[in-house]
């Protein structure tokens, strides 16, 4: 609705929305008490900078009061975005961010519709041609071409939010690839059909986006970069059960992805193995692949296929070269030390109220409820490792000066 209304462009409005979110980020950052980091603030300045410059290729425009309070509404309306997403997703938990995603796109077509269809009926000219005549026209099936191309926007900025990091984060990295995009059409458009290309202000505008993608992406290139330069700072966990063909396989996926919702995937190493591995090389149950599909893991984040798992038994090896060691069992956890006994002080079990049961053989339902305890029990036992000494050494090793 806010690029319909007369006296302003859609370039003007679109940099007014994509200002006013950026301006709102931090807002909301600030009210569910999430830690914005320096590069973030960086990033999201240049953005601002960006956008602030991007008008000077603007003509002068006429502000209406319902243009204005459209754009407030829609500023309004991120804030309680971001605050639903906050509390319903944005969790790291990948099938709770999915379902968010699928029902929020299910269900914003239709309000966006009926939004437009009440604009039309209250006597907007131009929304009530857009529901008749307009379909008409030769331009309609180009009309629609762009707008699945603006939903493939929207399904790109939703991702970007549902990542774990501050929307202060988020928001300038979305802005960053909608003015990207913005750019590369209006070049596309200016060498298919001869319209005018973008002026100096928007090449500049486009200096300062790059430079907040370059401020956002800095601490994890630098991380990263460490990391391979001395491979040091790998921190390097072993999980281990029976056969290695369920449980530990279950949540050497499963940390995999919550290392990788949580942004600290490029700091640790996971793996399994069993104390009783009779035929290495078999794949993972199942049981196993179904349980983690349910949870939406049927693929690790940057690690590839579950199904691709071959069992192998545990070692005296994995076990030194292991910082630190997760059994499902007591019994695992003897197994382990009775093979490294110099690995006692750091094998432990998984969950220390309870060995995790053995769902091999049984029903889809006991393998989803064992799922699911493994979840729980990951969840618990990364956040303790990012917490601990050992953590923080492994990113001392990494980054001189990091976790002082």
């Amino acid at each position: 609705m806010n690029y319909t209304f007369s006296g302003v462009s859609i370039l003007f409005m679109l940099l007014l929305m994509r200002g006013g979110v950026l301006v709102v980020s931090p807002l909301v950052d600030k009210a569910r008490k999430r830690r914005v980091t320096a590069s973030s603030w960086v990033g999201l300045c240049l953005s601002l900078i960006a956008v602030s410059v991007a008008l000077g290729d603007v003509n002068s425009y006429h502000l209406t009061l319902a243009a204005v309070l459209s754009v407030l509404i829609y500023l309004v309306g991120y804030m309680g975005r971001f605050e639903i997403m906050s509390r319903v997703a944005k969790s790291g938990v990948l099938a709770k961010d999915r379902r968010f995603f699928v029902e929020e796109h299910v269900a914003a077509p239709v309000w966006l519709a009926l939004l437009l269809a009440a604009g039309a009926l209250a006597g907007q000219a131009q929304l009530r041609a857009g529901f008749t005549t307009f379909l008409g026209t030769p331009v309609a099936l180009a009309a629609a071409g762009i707008g699945v191309a603006y939903e493939v926007l929207f399904v790109f900025a939703s991702l970007i939010y549902l990542d774990r990091r501050e929307y202060t984060w988020g928001v300038p990295a979305w802005a960053f690839a909608s003015l990207m995009s913005g750019l590369a059409a209006s070049f596309s458009l200016a060498w298919v059909a001869g319209l005018q290309a973008p002026g100096d202000a928007q090449l500049l505008a486009l200096v300062f986006g790059v430079g907040a993608a370059a401020a956002l992406s800095y601490p994890s290139a630098v991380t990263w970069w460490r990391v391979r330069a001395t491979g040091a700072a790998v921190c390097r966990v072993l999980f281990v059960c029976g056969g290695n063909t369920s449980r530990s396989p279950m949540a050497e996926v499963v940390a995999w992805a919550q290392a990788a919702e949580a942004g600290v995937a490029y700091a640790f190493r996971f793996s399994s193995a069993g104390v009783a591995t009779t035929r290495p090389g078999d794949p993972m149950a199942p049981g196993a692949l179904s349980a983690l599909a349910e949870l939406g893991l049927d693929r690790v984040p940057g690690r590839g296929n579950p199904r691709l798992h071959r069992a192998r038994p545990v070692t005296r090896e994995l076990c030194r070269d292991s910082s630190v060691i997760y059994c499902m069992t007591r019994a695992h956890r003897h197994g382990v030390i009775a093979v490294a006994p110099e690995a006692e002080g750091r094998t432990l079990c998984l969950d220390p109220r309870c060995d995790i049961p053995n769902p091999e053989g049984q029903s889809s339902e006991v393998y989803g409820r064992c799922a699911r305890h493994i979840q729980r029990s990951v969840r618990v036992r990364l956040g303790e490792l990012l917490r601990s000494d050992l953590f923080a050494a492994h990113r001392r090793a990494a980054i001189p000066g990091c976790g002082r």
